[in-house]
């Protein structure tokens, strides 16, 4: 893992695995087409739960988003960390995620998409917390884990109901079957938690703030998951369910609406960053706020235009972020006040900003001036309300602006305070945005080259969409005079950006509202939780057995309460040995309550185990009468061990005790079980459960003993889980049994000397 020449890992070879992978993807889609299933794996039947990889247009579209750019990251990150003793682990972590990502693109499984889903977050995690000894990047990663992996978890609420309400988790069955379940009086709860995760990926107000903070991550983490992957899952997610709900009026409202709210609210907070890769974020969730309201937009064209958006974002969003990071690289130093001419010193660099910067803007011979065209186009089909119309003008001309200060004020101003001996990165940092930002201008002139790419991935979206190809063309009037208001609207932000940032500045109250201060205050008041830690963890083990016993009494008196009628048995009668069995469990029981010697006590209680392993016994279960005799016999043998060595310790006896307390605790419990006990063994019991696993012990098991082969088979699993849990136990009290033995045998040198 050490570095090649021109200070470039060697790592930087692992970009040819997403390099292979866009070849493949490409070339699947151009000799088999698309849809196509690729993959079919049971996971859980019974369940309707499989790991089906599906390949159509949309999924082509951010497979090649993935890998292309992905294969750009690894390139930029063998140099970005060339000497970093820790860029064996983001390498690791980088294919990890993009694994994950690939995986929640191509599930068609709900439940297989959410599990994807969630390991990007996870993956995302460890990225943003890359510089862990450092607290900002702790708490960024654990407030972008917070907000995102919260979020799918209100999103597996969503996806379950969406597919109890259809009868399926395959999202190309759902889509086929919509007309039969359109109209359930559920749909609307599952749609709205499944906004709630999408908005919480994608930063949409009241999630947006996340995004910013997570540029405490190494640039080639920011420019991969943060402008051109991850973030855009929840845009994914919507556009994979657009088909099935692109006629409801609270999709519509809903996506119109926050996206609209999302995009102009980050362009004007974008006005109060100095920090470049934050003025980058915050420009990155206005974007991600227009996919979103395009999406909602009603017609043909909305599905188009948040294709070619899709596509010229990452074009224009990566290079910029690359650039970023070679700036930093360079001088050290992020800040927009600390940074200008740079151009002469890093030629490179600033050809890639520019390049990038026309394309962002919406320049004309650029992808993102032929992008622009088609949402102008999208909201003119759809009629959208005319604050949407407003709020885009604002948009477009923060995004001009923001252009012009990645662009030219950092490249081409004068002044700075960089270092004299800054100079340009070397081929690893220069190449990728280089070529990322080329391929953004070469399809402004050529669009038909991305036409099939485009229209595969629209009309995925749209399936009744018929797709004529996108068009470049300067002869629009409208578009032009839209564009010129822009960027005249824009180049005033940008010559009065600082003026702007100081007057934003001087609301310092701006920061103690909205959905981020809310975030903090909440983080604030956990540590008020250790308020109430000493009282209920007070070291004594009566008052934690006590409270144990008056939670469950308290859960078995509801569910007494909430039993039906006719429960309760009724001329049933217990057989002589049995009798003699419950007797038997109730004279131990009672001598525990007399007892004071704690050795005979324990043998008491010994007794009631005893038992009840009679009473499985009497009533015909062999083996759970031995299993509980060897369980029995076990934990007294230990707990007598234990109670004889605690008496050699002299230990002070425990404080007073109220005993009318723990009367009345104990008495309260045992006649609750007893009560719920008895409920639980009266009426006819159904035997349909015990039908089924004896029936098909034999053939399905090849075992007789229909316990052991619940235990070892039909609940293999759970069992095996416990056995997990006995072996986790072990492997943790082992180091201090040899403590334990090094005592030990200290103390009995310490004798003989």
């Amino acid at each position: 893992m050490g570095a090649g020449a021109h200070g470039t890992s060697r790592l930087g070879w692992l970009a040819l695995l997403p390099a292979a992978l866009f070849v493949f993807a490409a070339g699947l889609y151009l000799t088999e087409g698309a849809p196509l299933v690729l993959l079919v794996i049971p996971w859980a039947p019974s369940l309707g739960i499989d790991l089906t990889l599906h390949f159509d247009g949309l999924s082509l579209m951010f497979i090649l988003l993935i890998t292309g750019i992905g294969s750009f990251v690894f390139v930029y990150a063998a140099g970005y960390m060339a000497g970093d003793p820790r860029r064996g682990r983001l390498f690791v972590l980088l294919l990890l995620f993009m694994t994950a990502m690939l995986g929640c693109v191509t599930a068609d499984n709900l439940i297989a998409l959410f599990v994807f889903w969630e390991l990007t977050s996870l993956t995302s995690f460890m990225l943003v917390g890359f510089k862990h000894e450092d607290e900002g990047s702790r708490k960024s990663a654990q407030q972008a884990l917070f907000i995102t992996g919260g979020g799918g978890l209100v999103l597996l609420a969503g996806l379950i109901l969406l597919g109890d309400i259809g009868g399926s988790f395959s999202v190309v069955a759902l889509m086929e079957s919509r007309d039969a379940w359109i109209g359930d009086p559920r749909l609307p709860a599952a749609l709205v938690l499944i906004f709630i995760g999408a908005f919480t990926k994608s930063a949409q107000f009241p999630f947006h703030f996340w995004l910013p903070n997570a540029m405490s991550a190494p640039t080639p983490v920011s420019a991969y998951l943060h402008s051109a992957t991850m973030v855009k899952l929840g845009i994914y997610l919507l556009g994979r369910l657009h088909p099935a709900f692109n006629d409801l009026l609270l999709w519509q409202v809903v996506l119109v609406s926050v996206g609209g709210v999302t995009a102009a609210l980050a362009m004007a907070l974008t006005l109060r960053e100095r920090d470049l890769k934050r003025i980058l974020a915050w420009s990155t969730v206005s974007a991600l706020g227009t996919l979103v309201m395009l999406i909602g937009v009603p017609g043909d064209g909305a599905a188009t235009a948040t294709a070619a958006f899709l596509l010229a974002h990452a074009l224009y969003k990566a290079p910029l972020f690359f650039v970023a990071g070679n700036v930093d690289h360079a001088t050290g130093t992020r800040r927009i006040d600390d940074l200008a001419g740079l151009a002469p010193v890093m030629p490179l660099t600033a050809g890639a900003a520019l390049l990038a910067g026309i394309s962002m803007a919406g320049m004309p011979l650029s992808f993102g001036f032929v992008a622009k065209d088609m949402i102008a186009v999208a909201k003119s089909e759809g009629e959208v309300y005319a604050w949407v119309g407003y709020s885009s003008l604002f948009v477009s001309a923060v995004s001009v602006a923001v252009a012009g200060v990645a662009a030219i004020r950092i490249f081409w101003h004068r002044g700075g305070k960089h270092d004299v001996g800054v100079h340009e990165c070397g081929w690893a940092l220069t190449l990728p945005p280089l070529a990322i930002a080329a391929l953004g201008i070469l399809f402004g002139p050529l669009p038909h080259l991305v036409d099939p790419l485009i229209g595969a991935a629209a009309e995925a979206m749209r399936p009744a969409l018929a797709f004529e190809g996108l068009s470049f063309s300067l002869e629009d009037g409208a578009a032009l005079g839209a564009l010129a208001v822009a960027a005249a609207v824009g180049l005033g932000i940008y010559l009065f950006w600082d003026r702007l940032h100081a007057a934003l500045e001087a609301l310092p109250w701006l920061d103690r509202f909205g959905p981020e201060a809310a975030y903090r205050g909440a983080v604030a008041a956990i540590p008020a939780a250790a308020a109430v830690t000493p009282r209920l963890q007070n070291g004594s083990l009566v008052a934690y057995a006590a409270m144990l016993a008056v939670f469950v009494v308290a859960v078995l008196v509801a569910a007494l309460w909430l039993a039906p009628p006719g429960l309760w048995p009724a001329g049933q009668w217990p057989s002589l040995a049995v009798a003699g069995a419950c007797l038997a469990i109730v004279a131990a029981a009672a001598a525990v309550c007399v007892l004071r010697d704690s050795f005979v006590l324990l043998l008491a209680s010994g007794l009631v185990g005893l038992g009840c392993a009679l009473v499985f016994l009497f009533l015909g279960a062999p083996d759970l009468a031995f299993t509980q005799f060897a369980v029995e016999v076990a934990f007294v043998v230990v707990i007598a061990a234990i109670l004889l060595r605690v008496r050699r310790l002299d230990l002070d006896p425990a404080g007073p005790q109220r005993a009318w307390t723990r009367a009345v605790v104990a008495i309260a419990f045992g006649a609750v079980a007893a009560g719920l006990l008895l409920a639980a063994a009266a009426g006819p019991i159904d035997g349909t459960l015990a039908q089924y696993f004896n029936s098909r012990a034999v053939p399905e098991a090849n075992g007789r003993n229909v316990v052991n082969v619940i235990l070892v088979d039909f609940r293999a699993v759970d069992t095996l889980g416990e056995i997990a849990v006995v072996a986790v136990s072990f492997i943790a009290a082992a180091p201090l049994l040899r403590l334990a033995r090094e005592r030990a045998r200290r103390k009995a040198e310490a004798r003989a000397r």
